[in-house]
């Protein structure tokens, strides 16, 4: 199935007035850091605290009644699964989300309190795929995946439409990677409105499935790679998002968990921010020169807000 820009704006159109439109933030401090001018599209501020409110709604959205009736059953450490309680709780439709027992306390506790029934499972012995398949067959839900979905791709392009529709055509754009669907509906807003615009996904170190499937012309599965990024702790890149990923990057580049935070504790100390270690991928690879910017117009993608505050703690004193 051929995902457009089309589908992008539809999904625009079914998210007004329901998801925030978060602001373009920027530093001086950054700026004279990188040489560049920097515009940060701050979805920690979004509701649920990250992008994935915008994918999720969208996918809910676009079921047929008797779908919605039923429920939805979605698999996720975290912001997905946040996103698709709240989103469901919105529209009145019931949710099942499976969600791995090392996943983050305050990510578990906040998609209950959005109303959803939680199912544990071990991401280190366990497939979760295989997991939520059976669950949602047996119950007869509509399984709507984190990334790999094409209503879930064109609620996630909408960040960087509104993100190119305040600032204008950019030279660079750096987004965060996990299983591709940020990036592929970001790919899909910039080539529709800054074709010119060379556009990176940033995977944390340990996980680089994206770099090596993109080496290799098909996907590249790993084992569950150990990253503070838990948000981008995927496998493998997606059969809708690793298309458009392949045609359309410019390159994907990576960060350590060092460089994720040292950004952290710039957000904080200097924007009065408090940004996720996934969602510090896109800013570290600017900071960290990974990405050359310097002279340039660069949109950052700041993913998430959801870490816990004693874990923030942690790594900010280390």
């Amino acid at each position: 199935m051929t995902i457009t820009f089309a589908q992008v704006e539809a999904a625009a159109h079914r998210l007004d007035g329901v998801a925030h439109r978060t602001p373009v933030l920027t530093s001086r401090t950054a700026d004279r850091r990188t040489g560049a001018r920097l515009f940060f599209k701050a979805e920690p501020l979004q509701r649920a605290g990250a992008f994935k409110f915008r994918g999720a709604y969208n996918a809910i959205a676009a079921l047929d009644a008797a779908a919605r009736r039923r429920g939805v059953l979605a698999f996720s450490s975290g912001n997905h699964a946040q996103a698709i309680a709240y989103a469901g709780a919105l529209q009145n439709v019931p949710t099942v989300i499976v969600m791995p027992h090392d996943a983050p306390a305050i990510k578990v506790a906040a998609t209950a309190g959005y109303g959803a029934e939680i199912v544990r499972y071990d991401r280190y012995k366990e497939d979760r795929e295989a997991v939520s398949r059976g669950i949602a067959e047996a119950r007869g839900l509509t399984l709507i995946p984190p990334y790999d979905h094409p209503e879930v791709i064109a609620g996630q392009g909408t960040a960087v439409k509104e993100l190119l529709e305040e600032t204008g055509p950019l030279d660079v754009l750096l987004v965060c990677l996990g299983g591709g669907g940020l990036l592929a509906g970001s790919l899909l807003s910039a080539r529709a409105l800054a074709p010119d615009c060379a556009v990176y996904g940033v995977e944390p170190e340990a996980g680089n499935d994206g770099q090596m499937s993109l080496a290799k012309g098909e996907v590249v599965r790993i084992p569950v790679p150990v990253s503070i990024a838990d948000g981008a702790l995927t496998t493998h890149l997606g059969a809708h998002t690793f298309p458009i990923i392949r045609r359309e990057v410019t390159g994907l580049v990576t960060v350590s968990d060092a460089q994720l935070v040292a950004a952290m504790r710039f957000f904080v100390e200097r924007m009065k921010l408090v940004v996720e270690p996934t969602g510090c991928l896109a800013a570290a690879a600017a900071f960290e020169g990974v990405v050359p910017v310097a002279g340039k117009r660069v949109g950052v993608v700041l993913s998430g807000g959801n870490v816990d505050p004693a874990a923030l703690a942690r790594f900010l004193a280390a």
